[in-house]
């Protein structure tokens, strides 16, 4: 046998799999740093979330209200928050 028969049936696989491997810890690493770049926040413009208005953040209340009208809270609870606040 000669030494390209080892390396044709034996071994030729070993090169793509190790360049999948390289690559997919290329994309890992790519994808950490964009995270860490952006935040934890991040969030890709295609996900659906609804972005927030600028100049403020929403009071107390208006997070019950959404709570509320999405069932995460009943409305005794939503009293209680309410009469909390003030």
């Amino acid at each position: 046998m000669t030494p390209w028969h080892d390396f044709w049936h034996g071994g030729f696989w070993v090169f793509p799999f190790m360049m999948m491997i390289f690559m997919l810890v290329m994309v890992i690493v790519a994808l950490f740093l964009v995270r860490s770049f952006f935040g934890q926040d991040f969030r890709a413009p295609w996900s659906g979330r609804v972005e927030r208005k600028a100049g403020g953040s929403d009071s107390p209340l208006e997070v019950a209200k959404r709570r509320y009208a999405r069932g995460e809270i009943t409305r005794e609870e939503f009293e209680e928050i309410k009469k909390t606040i003030g």
